[in-house]
């Protein structure tokens, strides 16, 4: 039982992981595949980053849920769970971040932009602004990835201090 939760934990964060890492490469060959069409393009990589996040959420809860049971269960000692907890609870916080507070404003300001964002004026306002929350997802993002793999670190670690 206890190979199959740890087994279960590296599989959330692996889940996770392969998604963050795989979701440039679909971006960008949907960008590629329609470049004259830019705004489809970005309506498909919206819809993906939806999938990505909820994967994301589910993949976090399911992971917290094992990093706290695990103490009780004898498969990690408690203070090598703290550390990893709170990386995948930050993770969280900013998929949470992104899905709910910069993607929503990016949808503002494409429409009040004209619908379309590169039909905007580069010096329009709610292009620029556009334009930063654009570069602010793809930092959180790649923040996301990072403490990830930190997490998958940490865990891997745990399993040395079990004995």
């Amino acid at each position: 039982m206890k190979t199959f939760l740890r087994a279960l934990l590296y599989l959330s964060l692996m889940v996770w992981l392969g998604a963050e890492v795989f979701f440039p490469v679909t971006a960008a060959v949907a960008f590629n595949i329609l470049r004259p069409d830019t705004h489809t393009a970005g309506m498909i990589v919206r819809q993906l980053l939806a999938i990505l996040h909820g994967m994301g959420l589910v993949s976090g809860m399911v992971a917290m849920a094992l990093l706290a049971l695990a103490p009780a269960l004898g498969i990690y000692k408690p203070r090598t769970v703290l550390i990893p907890m709170g990386l995948v609870l930050v993770m969280m916080v900013l998929t949470l971040y992104a899905q709910f507070g910069i993607i929503p404003a990016m949808e503002r300001d494409r429409i009040a932009a004209g619908g379309v964002i590169d039909a905007a004026n580069a010096a329009n306002p709610y292009r620029e602004n556009f334009e930063r929350l654009h570069s602010r997802s793809e930092h959180v993002e790649e923040t996301i990835l990072l403490l990830g793999v930190a997490s998958v670190v940490l865990v891997a670690r745990a399993e040395a201090d079990r004995s």
